[in-house]
Formats: structure tokens, sequence, C-alpha cells
């Protein structure tokens, strides 16, 4: 899992000021006393999906190597499937089970399974006036954005000795996990992190400890699951959300998310674009590395910025060829597993995406296995690209920022709506 989402309840409260004049001395004053204008009222909008079914011929133009590489990764959602509940696997059963039997090496294979057993549904964001949905209609856009993702490698050690002095920390034994979805359903899946606390009345829960006061002292001693040699590199591990740290005797293992501390992420590239000291076009993880290496003794003022702090879990490296695990709960297929938002794509469907390679800008059209999520992916068109892992892949994820057009494939008789309800 990439990065989990945290919920934060805040109140309104609203103040009226009364003033009163005597109607005679308005007669001494030659005038009365006006009310300002009120201001007009706020305009609350929501943003939804509209699925909008196409002719496979007006999908974007896949190349045949694409579909082959993009075939084990349809396979594994296939499996995930299989492990599902009743609905859901019944729901991919179909087109799963026709799909064993497809030449893996034969484009022109599964271009015809694709045809036979799927409809196309291109994906829109339309925005409405109110917060249910069906206000006015303000507009609908056909393209969204897309980043990249990538697993870390880092260099590391199961002891704290010179270079590897950068703890990364599992969840601490006093972070309280609030789940209010039994009072609440609508906050189903979100759960609020906290800490418990000893008042003149009695017990309370309080937010957990923010990332510069978990840094900034020794609330997390004892909690290291293993120390690394790069803050900055640690900070981009926590980003992503899962990486690989290989050891001093060469061997590698991976680490993923485990919690977080429930404070809301915050963008240092945005704070770095603010303050001046970077532009906008610079703010990549390259340009923000670059800063923090030539800024050393600013380290900590940036970091703090993002108040959130991740923790983290050991986990076996499995196969070094495969990507980390999954909101889906497979490895991810570098080049063709993106994250979505599961509101609005089903997650483990098939997705054409149509957008640029980050590294040339060229055209860049995939069929990809939407296999994973993250807390920073939401909305309809809202997406992030698995590139794969160490320093290279890296390179490539951190300088995607583009726009993107995106279709379902849905298996016959079925619509996207009808996928996520299951």
């Amino acid at each position: 899992m990439r990065i989990a989402d945290c919920v934060r309840l805040t109140g309104r409260v609203a103040s009226h000021c009364r003033g009163a004049v005597t109607f005679a001395a308005a007669l001494l004053l030659g005038a009365c006393q006006t009310l300002p204008p009120a201001p007009p009222p706020t305009i609350k909008t929501v943003t939804q999906a509209r699925y909008e079914k196409v002719a496979f011929e007006a999908l974007p133009a896949l190349a045949d190597a694409d579909l082959v590489a993009a075939w084990p990764a349809w396979l594994a959602s296939c499996r995930a499937f299989e492990r599902g509940n009743g609905t859901r696997r019944a729901a991919w059963q179909a087109a799963c089970a026709t799909a064993a039997a497809v030449g893996a090496g034969s484009a022109a294979a599964i271009r015809a399974y694709l045809r036979e057993r799927f409809d196309a549904w291109r994906v829109l964001a339309e925005t409405r006036e109110d917060t249910a949905g069906n206000g006015a209609l303000i507009g609908v856009a056909d393209r969204g954005r897309i980043t990249g993702y990538y697993e870390p490698l880092l260099n590391g050690s199961r002891t704290k000795a010179p270079p590897y002095t950068v703890p990364l920390h599992r969840p601490p034994d006093d972070l309280l996990i609030v789940d209010l979805a039994s009072l609440h359903p609508e906050l189903a899946g979100k759960r609020v992190r906290g800490r418990l606390v000893e008042t003149p009345n009695g017990k309370r829960v309080v937010p957990y400890w923010s990332r510069e006061e978990l840094t900034n002292g020794a609330r997390l001693a004892g909690a290291e699951l293993l120390w690394v040699d790069d803050p900055i590199e640690a900070f981009f591990l926590q980003v992503q959300g899962s990486g690989r740290v290989r050891l001093p005797d060469g061997s590698v293992v991976r680490v993923g998310y485990a919690d977080v501390n429930g404070h809301p992420y915050r963008s240092i590239g945005r704070w770095l674009v603010e303050r001046g000291e970077l532009k906008l076009e610079d703010a990549s993880m390259q340009g923000i590395q670059a800063w923090a290496r030539a800024n050393p003794q600013r380290l900590d003022e940036l970091l703090n910025q993002n108040p959130s702090y991740v923790f983290f879990r050991e986990l076996p490296l499995g196969d070094p060829g495969a990507g980390p695990l999954g909101a889906l709960a497979v490895p991810l297929t570098a080049g063709y597993s993106v994250a979505v938002d599961p509101q609005y794509v089903p997650l483990g469907a098939p997705v054409v995406i149509s957008t640029q390679h980050p590294a040339t800008n060229a055209p860049l059209v995939r069929l990809m296995a939407a296999q994973d999520t993250g807390g920073a992916i939401r909305g309809p068109l809202r997406f992030d690209f698995f590139w794969g892992t160490g320093r290279e892949a890296g390179a490539v994820a951190g300088r995607q920022r583009h726009d993107v057009a995106a279709w379902i494939l849905v298996p016959k008789g079925l619509t996207p709506a009808a996928l996520i309800a299951r």
C-alpha cells in the first residue's frame, strides 16, 4: 500500500453582530445606519464520474509490444478476483476464465480477447454545484492528472552505526486508531489516529504527534525498524509508502506501509515554490532533492513542513523481479500497474491511459491494470503510474505530472458503476 488516508473532524462557529440606532438619534444625525451587504453565498461543488460507452475503434492505438507486456498485470488482477468476495468474483469470472487460454505472446490474440469480452467506457469528471451531486452542472472534463511513483532502494542496517543513522520506524505502542464508521457510515474506511492523555477531567484522546514532534525528541525510541544512510531518501520512501533496503551483507528486505500518524500530507515542493526557493517547473522529486542537498542546514525545516509521518513493517523480498504489493494484494508490474481512486475506477480493472512519457514528452498510450490506491489519488481522472524499483525508475516517476485521458474496460453487460458497487 502506498500511504493510507486520515480524517479530520472540524467545527465552524459563526458570530452575528447587531446594532441599533434610535429614531431620535437618526434624526439628529440626518442619516440612518445601514448594514454592509451580505456576502454572496459560497457555492459548494462536488466532482463525480461520468462514464460514456465508446466503440473499441475509438480507443487510442495500443502498440503490440505494450499489449503483450501488459498481459501479466491483467492475469494478476484475475488471480485477485478469484480470491475476492462472491459478487466481485462473479462479475469478472467469465472474462478471467477465458484469459488463461489466450496466447500470452500474441498481441492479435489479446486484441481479439479484449474486443470479445469487454466494453470500453471513457471516464469523464463532471462538477456540480452542490455536495449531493445533483445540482446545476458547472463543467465536464475529459482529461485529468497523472503522476508517477516507484519503489525506492535504500542502503541500511539493522543496527545504528555510521553511516546508518536515520531511523525507519514501526508503529509505536501509544498510537491509537479510532474507527468512526459505526457512528458515521460515511466515514467507512477512514480512521482517526490519536494518543491517550491524562487531564484533570479524565482521560482524553488527542491528535498524535506531528512529524516535527516525533523527530525532535525521543518519542519514537524503541520503535526503530531499520536504519538507513540518507534522510532525504528516507523522506521520499515515506512519500512512496514502500521500498527496499539493502543491508551490509548484500541481502535485501522490503518495507511496506504499516500506519501513519494521522496528520494531513502537505507538499514540501509546494512550500518551496511558495517561498520562491524553486520555480514551479523545478518542483519535481529531483528538484526537491537537489535543493535539500544544497541546503543541508535547512533540511529539518523543509521536511517538517509535511506533518505526516509514515510507519513501516518489514516484508519478505519475494520475487526480486516483482514490484511491491498494491492495494489489490498482488505485486505491481512496472510500467503496467496504476493507482486509482476506487470510488470511481474499479480496483483490478483494465484501464487504457493516454498521456505523455515523462522522460521524452512523447505520446504514451498503455493498457494498464488498476492495482493500487494512494492518499493523494482522489477523483475520477486522477492516476499514479508505477514505474518500478530503484533510482532509474525514481528519475522517471519524479518527472511525471501530465494530463491524462482514460478508458475503463468492463465485462460486457456491466457498467463501471456496477463494478464499483460490488
